[in-house]
């Protein structure tokens, strides 16, 4: 469930939305709406004065122009990246150019899957590199404002969360989103990992989340919950093609995707793909050759 929440105060630019929505946090939505990116990406701005800003967005002109605007007066002292899809890092540059602030990340794309001796194709905003790599449970901080990172691989191999401690609020980045699933693509993505890092939020006691895309989350456990059941029944519904004989994933996708507009059959695809990699991982599937071409997959 997502509720809106009272606090929120909201003001329109000629291409974004700014909104206050808590007493340390605000918002600035990008008008970029599409089939991933819900309503917009949405840059989060913590502090007053001297500020941290949560992922910067894409490299729209007039996006980074609200951003100049509502920070006006201010200082951008950290510029926190939770990873790097183009709708959420590009806009970092411009912003580092402007207030000289450093970036914090992960690491640049594909980071998480490098350390692990694993090659990455391209994609992604490949030009960033964050001036500081962060790891789980590391701390920032500002006037006013406390931030813990918090990894969270999955979507991507270099996702991390950040929790704001004063409010208990998480922003979850692609991690969780507030109106979607999201993609898991491989190689850098990988539903293992992004299912352990489901099940790390629930040992946390996070009272709110704000994704980069959608409205916040109030009830966050059964939400994580729903996430991960959903992401069990795709595995279930793996298993029930395969035993009518549906034995490849471009066939799997439209059984399985009913209620799904075809125009994202695409990105459904690496979705199953994932999660077949990790049915293959368990043992509980089998395929021909190798798992990220048409492959035909099969029961054990």
């Amino acid at each position: 469930m997502t509720v809106k929440i009272p606090y929120v105060y909201q003001y329109d630019f000629d291409y974004a939305t700014l909104e206050t929505v808590s007493p340390l946090i605000r918002r600035i939505t990008a008008r970029n709406p599409s089939g991933f990116t819900f309503n917009g990406t949405g840059t989060y701005v913590v502090g007053h004065g001297e500020v941290a800003v949560i992922d910067p967005g894409p490299m729209i002109d007039e996006h980074i122009e609200a951003l100049e605007r509502t920070l006006s007066g201010e200082r951008v002292t950290h510029i926190l990246i939770t990873h790097t899809h183009m709708d959420h890092s590009p806009a970092a540059a411009p912003l580092k150019q402007k207030w000289g602030a450093p970036t914090f990340g992960f690491g640049r794309h594909g980071a998480g899957k490098i350390a692990e001796g694993k090659p990455i194709e391209e994609g992604g905003d490949m030009a960033f590199e964050p001036d500081h790599h962060v790891s789980d449970g590391e701390i920032i901080a500002g006037p006013g404002w406390t931030i813990e990172c918090v990894y969270t691989p999955g979507h991507t191999s270099n996702h991390m969360c950040y929790c704001l401690q004063e409010e208990k609020a998480l922003f979850t980045g692609d991690h969780v989103m507030g109106w979607s699933t999201s993609v898991i693509g491989p190689p850098d993505g990988d539903m293992t990992a992004y299912m352990e890092s489901l099940e790390k939020l629930q040992l946390r006691d996070d009272q709110i989340y704000w994704p980069t895309h959608g409205t916040a989350i109030t009830d966050v456990q059964p939400f994580v919950q729903a996430f991960i059941d959903h992401r069990q029944e795709r595995e279930h519904q793996i298993m029930a093609c395969l035993r009518d004989g549906i034995t490849r994933i471009p066939e799997m996708v439209p059984v399985m995707y009913t209620q799904t507009d075809p125009r994202m059959f695409p990105a459904a695809e690496r979705s199953v793909l994932s999660a077949m990699i990790r049915l293959l991982e368990t043992g509980k599937v089998s395929c021909s050759g190798d798992p990220t071409t048409q492959t035909i997959f099969s029961l054990p």
